[in-house]
């Protein structure tokens, strides 16, 4: 590719930075580096821990030492003018150095990194979190580092820290040691003398080495031997092996070079300014290298732009981003140490598409060669693919895509090997690898283009067979079928090697069994695991799955059956276990399908059912509908002929209920006594059909009323008068010397002093439901018991599978759960009922009907209690000990609700004074002590004391004055319907709504006592507010 066009900028996602450098290394960080350390950096042509190819061609010549140190070579030399490096400003920083204001340009300040940010990198957050070296010379010959003398160390400690330039930083990284580096800096000075404006891409840097570098400046002359035959190494690669222009055969130069490269390896090449070899050299490498496209000469020389040579080198340089101290971190110094590499490109003849797809590479392979355990190199893979997409659509040059393609073909085989078999390389602790990993691979086919290719050696084929999947395809659904079966070929693979292990005879349906267990675990695992990332690509990746485990274990049920020709005990068992394991991957399907029902019928037709219910279910299902459908018609009966009188005098509940439960239990205790192995599954059936049964009876049981039937209406509001004709009527006919008290008192010596109940048959007969809803419920624990806890159950997880249309759930719950909540409920709703039937009806004449009629003080409380009294001792005569707490509670909420609707519904027959209030309270009080002290603490004090707090707030108000009430009645009113009162001056008060929730802030509940208020200012405020009727 043209040469002349490789000066692009460096953009895309990862925008280049400004040149700060701001990162701090701290000299206790420093490392001291040996041969070891080489590994840490290199590539080799094929990962054997992980399988990865490399798709550069291996540089035999040449070892990843030697690459290393060339390419740091050409990267100090294409960054000799930049800051750190040698250049105009190499020695500012040491004069402003403590100036906080002054920092020289060379130290990296950036807080952080665009890079970083743009690959979705974690900026470094170690402690202290900058690089510090001591002060003096940039990598001068001063530094105490590397070949300093110990005078220069011991004078370090005085010197202050500074932070590191970017020069210093990229030696770090590369491994080269300060005396290499001075060295260098050295030559490359003594090359460009009277050079300064030279370009790096016209130096041919391993010619103008070893012409300025001289045996005195190494160690000894093996050392020296070993660089010269690094250099002509580099020479021949770049000019004969690798040349980015093609090397004529015939050519002079070329074989006068690879004469004098053989004669190197016996002996030291003779540099000297005499030497007719050197003179021959530097003659053939200058014409090689300054060749044009078409043998003509250039301005640009070639002796590190072809192909893979640039590329090894490039790698290299782009291997310094990670941090030498944790190869898994990305150092928040790349936007200032890819700028300077990018300087290279002009030497390596780079560009910005290779950069993306060489930097996506090194990003992929750091991932691998640590281990995998850095998921955030896979994502910034990732993010450089997404260029790496957008060049491609563009460049058509065919070296790039010549790359692009060897690189990309690399990660996708390592990649799809994985993702064919992820249950084998995503073990637990990785699985969540595979949302950062799925997403590169399926970005690397798509960049490729092509078919999905599959190199396979699965059942059907053999080794290196090659399988095209038609590409509109989803590559995820094919991952996931093979991954499934690869899956599901290993559990029969391992089952056959412990059979084997044994040496012993198995029963093929005990291998059968295992088998079914271990393709459940799998199924499991795939949906709890791995379906809900692969969720984010594929619409229904756990029924794909299921789809594929339900053939492969199909597949070798037929096998079992083929061979199967009677039903015996372990053939029930198996076919249970199939059956079971089908019910295991419909829900599966349906799960993962929720969202397309569409696409969940499609998966389940293709579906091969298993069938094992049409073998040993049948008859089951059939006897469970027989003996269902008798508990029906019990319950018809019920319907049509109970009449809700007690069994016996000891067993006080209905005789419905007495055979019902006899059918159920019968059932229950014929079911365990078929000879088959009866499962959960079928258990749960049978408890499905019982517990309908007893939720449909009781229903019946609670279809009593309701306790608004037994509440009397609300009288409506009228004004209170003192004059009226039904009091001045009841004055005349009332003896001013008898009152009720006495009435009372001559009915108790008629009757004595136990006065009859009045509670009447009908309630009597809701008692009698009461209890039957009792009996049921603790039978209903007793079946429970039997069914979870019955010897004949076999054991078994708690899923219930159910083979009819209703949905499939898991069960973990009692069998009876519905029913069990269900009845409380209806034992509430009797109990109300019972409890305002018996107050409003059976009661009615002692209280609603009479307590307070037209004066309070002769009309007081005491005849209903007593009355209340003996009804309370007969209800709990009837009812069972367990429903007597509910059912007194009911007593008494409906007691203070008839009490209240005395005080503020009573109608046109009572009318309270201010003075009543004393009585009223004590009547409450004595209404109040009758639930605090009858049955044994059935209800308990606070309970009482909670429902008799609304009851005391009304009473409240009638022992305030009028005007109080007036004025209370008005705040409330206004706050309920929202306005203030200073809008409502001189304006009429809204009526407040009738809620029947009577409470003393309640404005209807006051305005109903000022209604029953005996005095003119009451009498007045109504009218001029309602134009309230007065009573007649």
């Amino acid at each position: 590719m043209g040469l002349q066009t490789l000066r692009e900028s460096y953009s895309g996602p990862l925008s280049s930075t400004t040149f700060h450098k701001d990162h701090h290394y701290h000299h206790h960080h420093h490392h001291s580096y040996s041969p070891h350390d080489q590994c840490l950096f290199e590539f080799s042509t094929k990962d054997e821990t992980n399988n990865l190819i490399s798709p550069f061609e291996k540089l035999e010549r040449l070892s990843q030492n030697d690459i290393r140190e060339t390419a740091y070579e050409i990267f100090f030399t294409a960054c000799r003018s930049s800051p750190g490096f040698g250049g105009r400003n190499a020695h500012s920083f040491h004069l402003n150095s403590n100036l906080n204001e002054n920092k020289s340009s060379q130290v990296v300040m950036s807080p952080t990194s665009k890079v970083k940010k743009a690959l979705g990198l974690k900026m470094l957050k170690r402690s202290p979190s900058r690089r510090m070296t001591s002060g003096g010379n940039s990598g001068g010959p001063s530094s105490p580092i590397g070949g300093a003398s110990p005078f220069n160390t011991y004078m370090s400690v005085f010197r202050p820290r500074r932070p590191m330039t970017s020069a210093e930083i990229m030696r770090q990284q590369m491994r080269v040691t300060e005396h290499n580096d001075n060295r260098l800096r050295k030559t490359i000075t003594r090359i460009l003398v009277g050079q300064a404006g030279r370009r790096a891409e016209t130096i041919i840097l391993p010619l103008e080495l070893l012409r300025h570098l001289k045996p005195s400046e190494f160690s000894d002359s093996h050392e020296y031997h070993m660089w010269q035959n690094r250099q002509l190494k580099v020479l021949e690669l770049g000019l004969l092996l690798y040349p980015s222009i093609p090397v004529e055969k015939n050519n002079t130069f070329a074989s006068r070079l690879r004469d004098i490269i053989r004669n190197i390896e016996t002996k030291p090449l003779d540099t000297g300014k005499n030497s007719d070899t050197m003179r021959t050299l530097c003659n053939s490498v200058v014409s090689l290298a300054w060749r044009g496209p078409n043998g003509t000469p250039t301005d640009v020389c070639h002796w590190a732009d072809g192909f893979p040579l640039n590329i090894h080198f490039y790698n290299s340089l782009l291997q310094a981003v990670f941090d030498i101290r944790d190869e898994t971190l990305v150092l928040d110094e790349i936007d200032e140490l890819l700028e300077l590499i990018k300087k290279t490109w002009s030497i390596l003849g780079i560009n910005k598409q290779i950069h993306n797809v060489c930097f996506s590479w090194v990003l992929f392979q750091q991932y691998i060669s640590t281990g995998q355990v850095e998921s955030d190199l896979l994502c910034a893979s990732h993010v450089m693919l997404n260029e790496v997409a957008i060049d491609a659509k563009k460049e058509k040059d065919s070296f790039y895509l010549k790359l692009l393609t060897s690189v990309l073909s690399s990660m996708q085989s390592w990649g799809e090997k994985r993702m064919l078999n992820y249950h084998e390389f995503f073990p637990r602790r990785t699985i969540g690898q595979i949302e950062s990993f799925l997403p590169l691979v399926l970005s690397i086919s798509k960049i490729l283009g092509e078919d999905l290719v599959i190199f396979g050696d699965g059942e059907g084929r053999e080794k290196g067979d090659v399988t095209i999947v038609d590409s509109s395809g989803n590559r995820v659904d094919y991952y996931i079928r093979s991954s499934m079966k690869n899956a599901f070929d290993k559990v029969i693979e391992t089952v056959n090697y412990k059979s084997a292990e044994l040496d012993m005879k198995v029963e093929l349906s005990e291998i059968l069994l295992h088998i079914a267990q271990e393709t459940e675990d799998l199924a499991i695992k795939e949906r709890q695991n791995f379906s809900p990332i692969l969720k984010k690509w594929h619409n229904a990746p756990g029924a794909v799955a299921a789809l594929m485990l339900h053939s492969c274990y199909g597949h070798v049920l037929r096998q079992y059956l083929s061979e199967v020709t009677s039903l015996t005990r372990e053939a029930v068992k198996v076919l249970q276990k199939a059956g079971k394991l089908e019910k295991v991957f419909v829900q599966m399907v349906v799960e993962d399908s929720s969202e397309s029902d569409d696409n969940a019928k499609t998966v389940v037709r293709d579906m091969v059912p298993y069938e094992v219910d049409s073998v040993i279910l049948n008859l089951l299902r059939k006897w469970i509908d027989e003996s269902l459908h008798k508990g029906r018609e019990c319950l018809q009966r019920a319907k049509e002929t109970e009449t809700w009188n007690p069994k016996s005098k000891v067993e006080l509940y209905a005789q419905s209920a007495a055979e019902l439960v006899k059918l159920a239990k019968t059932t229950v205790e014929d079911f365990f006594q078929i000879p088959i192995g009866i499962t959960e599954e079928l258990v749960q059936d049978l408890a499905d059909g019982l517990e309908s049964l007893f939720q449909d009876y009781t229903m019946f049981v609670a279809a009593c009323g309701s306790k608004q039937s037994y509440i009397p209406p609300l009288p409506p509001l009228t004004r209170c008068n003192r004059d009226s004709k039904f009091i001045k009527l009841w004055k005349i006919t009332t003896p001013c010397g008898a009152n009720i008290s006495e009435v009372d008192h001559i009915n108790e010596t008629n009757e004595g002093h136990h006065p009859r109940p009045s509670t009447s048959r009908g309630t009597q007969r809701l008692y009698i439901r009461l209890n039957t809803l009792h009996y049921l419920l603790s039978q209903i624990h007793s079946l429970e018991k039997s069914l979870s806890q019955n010897p004949g159950l076999v054991p078994s997880t708690r899923h219930c599978f159910t083979n009819n249309l209703r949905t499939q759930s898991t069960k973990t719950g009692p069998y009876f759960e519905i029913v069990n909540s269900s009845i409380p409920a209806a034992c509430q709703h009797v109990s109300e009922v019972a409890a305002y039937r018996l107050i409003f009806l059976d009661s009615n004449s002692v209280f609603y009907g009479s307590l307070y009629v037209e004066d309070v003080s002769n009309t007081r409380i005491r005849p209903a209690l007593r009355i209340l009294k003996q009804n309370l001792t007969l209800m709990t005569t009837l009812l069972v000990d367990r429903a007597q707490p509910l059912a007194m509670k009911e007593v008494m909420k409906a007691s203070f609700d008839a009490f209240l609707m005395v005080l503020v519904a009573g109608g046109t027959s009572r009318v309270f004074n201010r003075s009543d209030h004393v009585m009223i309270q004590e009547d409450f009080e004595s209404l109040n002590k009758v639930f605090c002290t009858c049955g044994e603490g059935l209800v308990s004090e606070n309970v009482v004391e909670r429902e008799a707090a609304v009851v005391e707030g009304v009473i409240e108000l009638i022992g305030l004055n009028t005007e109080q009430l007036m004025e209370d009645f008005s705040i409330a009113s206004c706050e309920t319907s929202g306005i203030g009162m200073m809008s409502i001056s001189g304006q009429k008060l809204p009526m407040p709504p009738t809620t029947g929730r009577w409470h003393r802030s309640d404005p209807n509940t006051i305005l109903r006592v000022l209604c029953h208020r005996n005095d003119r200012a009451a009498n007045y405020f109504l009218k001029r507010n309602f134009q309230l009727a007065k009573r007649r």
